[in-house]
């Protein structure tokens, strides 16, 4: 088991969450609130990784000399 440390959240978010939890394959709020931090994490790391090619960053620069914003 992992190391594990204590996350308090509002009384009202967790009635929620184990209402949404109901009938699916979470065991435990814990358990997805874990799930539902880990993708959200996984995606902002995926969009801070999103670099242009040099190709689209020339289309990108041609619009914007286009529209008047570059030389």
């Amino acid at each position: 088991m992992a190391d594990e440390v204590e996350v308090k959240i509002p009384r009202d978010v967790y009635d929620k969450i184990e209402e949404r939890i109901r009938d699916t394959e979470f065991s435990s709020v814990d358990e997805y609130v874990t799930y539902v931090l880990r993708e959200v994490l996984a995606s902002l790391e995926e969009e801070e990784e999103k670099v242009f090619t040099e190709e689209e960053e020339e289309k990108v620069k041609e619009r914007l000399r286009a529209l008047g914003y570059l030389d």
